[in-house]
């Protein structure tokens, strides 16, 4: 295999110029979504200093190696943990937690910087933390058997189940569903037994199912255990919004209008005419699609199909388990991540507060995805030193 010596030869220059694609497709489509005038103010500044702040976290997290993230791996875990923790035993009144939308997720910072979501970047600590734990778990049990893959599996859930707590009680959903997603892929990858996995994920699967049909048929059953009747409001606007316009169906009605208003080629650039609630944020998908139609939103698409499969790629490479892990990890993130919010515009998937990477406007999001993105920037930095290197030299 062809070794690269010089810094220069090591950096992903492949993977920057797709970031800085998404850049310009976000800073484009963020001041587009500000013509129906839902916001006075400009993102579009705002957003170029995430960027900013975005490029010199990669940077940083480039600088180390993956040896390094190995011997942390804990005791990042456990920070995130921690900051998790701190938004629920923080009394509002001392105005550091701020609640959006009835969900108590972010944390209000002074000075003027202003808000930051802490389970963003919980993501890629929780990554970190499986990967360390799986790679750990083969190196101890060298032999495989249904028992050691039955342990791993507990271990794996255990590590999933403390930081899905706290974004449950939040509640945030959406960010709930993007850690059993990336927890699923981990799993899938792991090596653990078909005889264990396909059961759970059948069976979860059923259940889901049956939860389903029981919203529809047999709502008084589900509030008798404890379920809400705006958690079935939801269910019933996403398959039949026409019927709930006026409340919960009102977002999905004017999403598709906006989408399909844009036709094969689009309105043009700031071309908007249909109002769409959070369109520069959650909802920025409806903006492409209004702008520039199903030309444009398949190009975005496309992008997003380069990105995945660079970093696929670029995780082929990888020559030590706990780099394959980390890089798998935050490809089954960025990939729910595309598939729910893009999904969730076009009325293939229930609505879900989940950001649209690296396009939608927010600091917290754009920061995570960076500073995922910045873990595989540094394994292909430094592959040169470590492609030849077991596992357990991170001991």
């Amino acid at each position: 295999m062809k070794t690269y010596n010089k810094p220069l030869e090591r950096f992903d220059w492949t993977l920057a110029f797709i970031l800085l694609l998404f850049c310009m497709v976000s800073l484009f489509a963020i001041a587009s979504a500000q013509t129906t005038g839902q916001y006075t103010i400009n993102f579009v500044p705002s957003q170029i200093q995430w960027y900013i702040v975005g490029a010199l976290i990669i940077a940083g997290t480039m600088y180390f190696e993956p040896e390094q993230y190995f011997k942390a791996a804990w005791w990042i875990y456990g920070g995130g943990i921690l900051l998790l923790f701190l938004l629920f035993v923080l009394p509002e009144s001392m105005d550091l937690v701020a609640r959006r939308n009835n969900a108590k997720s972010w944390f209000h910072l002074p000075f003027g910087i202003g808000s930051i979501q802490p389970a963003e970047f919980m993501k890629t600590f929780f990554i970190i933390a499986l990967a360390r734990l799986i790679t750990q778990h083969h190196e101890h049990y060298t032999v495989k058997t249904l028992k050691t893959d039955g342990l791993l599996l507990a271990k794996i859930c255990g590590v999933l189940l403390v930081p899905l707590i706290f974004i449950m009680l939040q509640p945030d959903l959406g960010t709930g569903l993007v850690f059993m997603a990336i927890t699923a892929a981990l799993i899938i990858i792991s090596g653990i037994s078909w005889k264990i996995i396909a059961p759970i994920f059948i069976g979860g699967f059923v259940s889901g199912a049956t939860l389903l049909l029981m919203a529809l048929y047999a709502q008084d059953f589900l509030l008798k255990l404890g379920f809400k009747k705006y958690q079935f409001e939801r269910i019933y606007s996403w398959i039949d919004p026409y019927s709930y316009a006026s409340n919960e169906g009102m977002h999905l009605i004017t999403s598709l209008n906006a989408i399909g208003s844009g036709e094969l080629f689009g309105k043009g650039f700031k071309g908007r005419e249909v109002y769409v609630a959070e369109s520069h944020t959650d909802f920025i998908f409806t903006t492409i699609g209004e702008d520039w139609g199903f030309v444009g939103t398949s190009l975005i698409i496309c992008l997003f199909f380069f990105l995945i499969y660079h970093l696929t790629k670029i995780t082929l490479e990888l020559k030590d388990p706990f780099s394959t892990y980390i890089s798998a990890g935050i490809i089954a993130m960025i990939t729910f991540h595309v598939f729910e919010n893009i999904g969730m515009t076009i009325q293939l998937l229930p609505i879900t507060g989940i950001p649209l990477p690296f396009i939608s406007y927010g600091g917290s999001s754009l920061m995570g995805n960076m500073l995922a993105i910045g873990l595989i920037f540094s394994m292909k930095f430094h592959h040169r030193s470590t492609m030849f290197h077991a596992s357990n030299d991170y001991e």
